[in-house]
């Protein structure tokens, strides 16, 4: 068992070590974590708007008085992620990140059409539709922010900018620096548009939404490739590094798009599409205790397991895992290179995950709407926010049951261990 783990942690770590480090999923990562605070406040919004003992009478008023809440921010998520990307990308080349994101932000919004048809077919020009902002427009903007900062950076990088002399305040030489390499990334963005425009008839919105978009996030919502995501999360946790922050990296655009797909159908009152979407992902994961799910595992170590050594380390666990935070026992404990609990560890996120998509595939337990909800939510709490139902923190109770079961025997070898180490040295 040591020599596979060891084998393979020599073939996957260079390649976990590389995207960790890896400058566009970095500022892909910063950049919605920049939009986390505005899609919580929208999601805040969302939940107490339809809350499930309200009526729909009472929901729709509600919807009327403060449905803005959400238009302003979960509905436009491309517009702060874009900015993000801009801002973040330029600082990564130590250029004015500032003026990189609103860069970003006009490049995407030059190739994003001023036109919404209307339910009776009508073309109305001279206005942005939501879905655009949103989930539809998620993936060109982020193509586009990359390009559109690339671009301005390494113009700024070559000094093709307007200096101004010595006393002119900051912000005014600031902007003039910023302003040949502005117009040279937003003409270069313009005549894209214009000949895609004029040859194709066409936008490029739709054209990636269809090449691209609708392709990778058919493929994230699926259980396979969600398993695998699962896996590697628990792998690299296993090695000390941070599983969440590589694998989200790469995963979290395919999972927020899904997310604010559902948001919308939700809204509507249509059918959710999809199962697996970022809340899905946290609540039934880290929303249980931390990466892994591993609250039931503290709980069983203070509270059944007989060694001391056991108990201490899940009392002090205790604490941070309600609010899903697990370092005490990922370090303390140790999880790290323990293959005495490698099997578990990997296994039962795993299970539970496919559990939670057959249940939620059948109709038995509701799929999260699309909300986010922060991941120091406790259990039950967060799961009734994810779903805006009683059951899907009911859920996450029958989860931290089945992930208790897989740890138990594992648990109790490890118990059984340290009691004899310490009965050897009472000897």
């Amino acid at each position: 068992m040591n020599g596979f783990i060891d084998k393979l942690g020599e073939k996957l770590l260079p390649i976990a070590g590389i995207l960790g480090e890896n400058r566009y999923l970095k500022v892909l990562r910063d950049a919605f974590m920049l939009a986390f605070p505005i899609t919580m406040f929208g999601s805040i919004v969302v939940v107490l708007n339809n809350l499930p003992f309200f009526s729909d009478t009472l929901q729709d008023n509600l919807g009327n008085l403060f449905g803005n809440g959400q238009n302003a921010t979960m509905s436009i998520l491309t517009i702060f992620v874009t900015f993000g990307i801009g801002y973040y990308l330029s600082k990564s080349y130590d250029v004015e990140g500032v003026f990189g994101g609103a860069v970003s932000l006009a490049s995407y919004l030059i190739l994003t059409p001023f036109t919404m048809v209307t339910e009776s077919g009508e073309a109305v020009t001279g206005v942005l539709s939501l879905d655009r902002l949103g989930a539809k427009g998620m993936f060109i903007g982020m193509i586009a922010a990359f390009l559109a900062a690339e671009i301005y950076t390494r113009i700024v990088k070559k000094g093709i900018v307007i200096k101004m002399p010595d006393g002119v305040p900051p912000a005014v030489a600031n902007s003039f620096a910023a302003l040949l390499p502005a117009i040279i990334t937003l003409t270069t963005f313009l005549l894209l548009n214009a000949a895609i425009s004029g040859f194709f008839d066409a936008n490029l919105h739709d054209i990636v939404y269809t090449a691209i978009q609708q392709p990778l996030t058919a493929l994230g919502s699926g259980l396979p490739a969600t398993l695998i995501a699962v896996f590697f999360i628990q792998f690299l946790w296993f090695f000390g590094l941070h599983g969440q922050i590589i694998v989200n990296s790469v995963m979290d655009p395919i999972w927020n798009t899904l997310g604010l797909e559902n948001l919308a159908a939700y809204q509507a009152g249509e059918p959710l599409p999809h199962i697996v979407t970022n809340p899905f992902m946290d609540v039934y994961n880290v929303g249980l205790g931390g990466s892994g799910g591993t609250l039931v595992v503290v709980l069983l170590l203070a509270f059944v397991m007989k060694s001391s050594q056991n108990k201490e380390i899940g009392r002090l666990a205790l604490l941070p895992a309600i609010f899903n935070v697990n370092e005490p026992l990922i370090f303390g404990f140790p999880l790290v290179l323990n293959t005495s609990i490698f099997i578990p560890w990997v296994i039962a996120p795993m299970v539970t995950t496919a559990f939670n998509y057959a249940v939620m595939a059948a109709g038995i337990f509701p799929i999260p709407t699309g909300v986010a909800v922060p991941w120091t939510i406790p259990v039950i709490i967060s799961g009734f926010m994810a779903t805006n139902s009683f059951m899907g923190g009911l859920l996450q109770i029958i989860d931290m049951a089945i992930i208790g079961l897989i740890w138990f025997p594992f648990l109790k070898l490890v118990d059984k261990v340290n009691l004899n180490t310490v009965s050897m040295a009472d000897e």
